[in-house]
C-alpha cells in the first residue's frame, strides 16, 4: 500500500502550493550595459508620474483535465455482435460517447487520454491475439469530446504495425490533436499559452523516463507529464515498479505522473507535494462489452503561473464516473455518478487506497508471452485478459 495518501474532501483535494517549476532568471541585462555603465549617458528621464502605470502582474491560472483508456474498437472475434464497439458508437454519431460529460472539458485549457487504437485504413494486423483499430474518422469521438491531447505510449498502437501506427500520428495531425507516441516526448502550447510537455513510455525503464523528462526540460517545457503504461491489469493496488517509477519521475522533475493500464481506478499518491495518478481506468473502453469493473474518473488539475514564472498544481478535484451509461452491459457512454451515492464513494474508495473488494487482476502471462517477448518490453508480470475476463483486454 502506499506510503502517501491525500485526503479527500467532497470530492475535491486541496493542497497548498505544490512543489514548483524552478522559476526563471529574471530579466537580463542588455550586452552593450554593464551596471557601472548604466545611467552614465543615458539620455534624461522625465521625473513625472506616468499618467497611467501599468497594472501589475497577476497570477494565470489554467485549468487541466484527465480521464482514463479511449479504445473504440472490440476484440476481433466480438466485431460482428450488434453491441461492438462501432455497431453503437456509428460513424455519423461521434459526438455520443461525450454527450453526458463534455461539459466537463469543453472550458477547460487541456484534456489528455490515453489512446489504445490504430486509426487506420490498413487493415492487416500484427501477429497478436487482441488489435484494436477503427477508421480514421473516428478521431472524431476526440474532437467532440474537446480532447487535445493523447497518449500513444501504450501496447495498441502498433497492433496494425508501422503503417498503422503512421496512419494514426497523421490522423491525430490531421485533427489538430497533439500527442507522444512510445517512448516519445512533445511540447504541447495551450492556446491560452502554457507549454505542457509530455513524455509516454510502454512498460519503460527508469533510465528511460529520466532521459525523457530531461529532454523536455532542456525543450522549456513549462509542465511536464511523465504518461507511464504500466502495472497489473485488474489490480486495485499499485506494484512496486510503479511506486518505483513513479517516484523516479517526480524526482526527475515530472509534475504529474499519469498512469495505464490496469482498466481499474487505482489509488492517486502525493509524493514530495506531486501527484501520482497511478490508474485512470476505461473511459470509454471497447474492448469488454461488459466489464465487471466500470468505476473511471475526471481528474481536473487547477495549474498556476506565479508571476515570478514559477509553475505549480495549485487545487484537483475529482468527479468519479461510471464508463458506460447502462449496469448490465457496455454502452461505450461515460456519465458521472450522483455525489454520495454507493458507487461515488466507492469509485472514491479506490482512488484513495481505501477499497478493500475482490482484486479483478488476472494473470495472463503465459497467453501473451510470446507477444511480449517480440516487443522487448519490460513487463510487470500482468498481460492481456481474454474479453470475457471482464475488466478489458490491455
Amino acid at each position: 500500500m502506499l506510503c502517501a495518501f491525500f485526503v479527500l474532501m467532497g470530492g475535491s483535494l486541496h493542497f497548498g502550493e505544490a512543489a514548483a517549476v524552478q522559476p526563471t532568471d529574471g530579466p537580463t541585462r542588455p550586452p552593450s550595459m554593464s551596471a557601472e555603465d548604466e545611467g552614465a549617458d543615458a539620455p534624461a528621464v522625465s521625473e513625472e508620474p506616468d499618467a497611467s502605470p501599468s497594472p501589475a502582474a497577476e497570477p494565470e491560472v489554467f485549468n487541466l483535465s484527465f480521464i482514463g483508456d479511449i479504445t473504440p474498437d472490440a476484440v476481433p472475434y466480438y466485431r460482428g455482435s450488434s453491441v461492438a464497439y462501432q455497431n453503437v458508437v456509428t460513424a455519423d454519431n461521434l459526438g455520443y460517447v461525450f454527450e453526458k460529460t463534455v461539459q466537463y472539458f469543453e472550458d477547460d485549457d487541456f484534456t489528455m487520454a490515453n489512446f489504445e487504437c490504430v486509426l487506420s485504413n490498413y487493415d492487416v494486423p500484427a501477429d497478436k491475439n487482441f488489435t484494436f483499430r477503427a477508421p480514421p474518422e473516428y478521431v472524431g469521438i476526440l474532437t467532440s469530446g474537446s480532447v487535445e491531447f493523447v497518449t500513444l505510449g501504450n501496447n495498441h498502437v502498433e497492433d496494425y504495425g508501422e503503417q498503422g501506427y503512421a496512419d494514426t500520428k497523421a490522423t491525430l495531425d490531421d485533427a489538430g490533436i497533439g500527442y507522444a507516441g512510445r517512448d516519445e516526448y512533445t511540447i504541447y502550447e495551450t492556446e491560452s499559452g502554457l507549454k505542457i510537455g509530455v513524455y509516454a513510455v510502454s512498460f519503460g525503464k527508469v533510465s528511460q523516463i529520466q532521459a525523457g523528462i530531461a529532454a523536455l526540460k532542456e525543450a522549456g517545457a513549462e509542465f511536464i507529464i511523465a504518461a507511464l503504461h504500466w502495472g497489473d491489469e485488474g489490480a486495485y493496488d499499485v506494484n512496486a515498479l510503479q511506486l518505483e517509477q513513479g517516484h523516479a519521475a517526480i524526482d526527475a522533475g515530472a509534475d504529474v505522473v499519469y498512469g495505464s493500464h490496469p482498466h481499474t481506478l487505482q489509488p492517486i499518491e502525493v509524493y514530495n507535494d506531486h501527484y501520482i495518478f497511478y490508474s485512470m481506468g476505461n473511459w470509454s473502453f471497447g474492448g469488454n462489452t461488459n466489464p465487471r469493473d466500470k468505476d473511471t474518473v475526471i481528474a481536473k488539475l487547477e495549474v498556476t503561473r506565479d508571476t515570478d514564472g514559477s509553475v505549480s498544481v495549485t487545487n484537483l478535484t475529482l468527479i468519479p464516473c461510471a464508463s458506460s451509461g447502462v449496469v448490465d452491459g457496455n454502452n461505450y457512454q461515460p456519465v458521472p455518478y450522483e455525489e454520495g451515492s454507493e458507487a461515488y464513494e466507492r469509485a472514491m474508495a479506490k482512488l484513495d487506497g481505501s477499497f478493500d473488494g475482490p482484486d479483478l487482476s488476472i494473470d495472463y502471462s503465459e497467453f501473451h508471452k510470446d507477444e511480449e517477448n517480440a516487443a522487448g518490453t519490460e513487463s510487470s508480470g500482468a498481460a492481456e485478459a481474454p474479453a470475457d475476463a471482464g475488466v478489458g483486454t490491455e
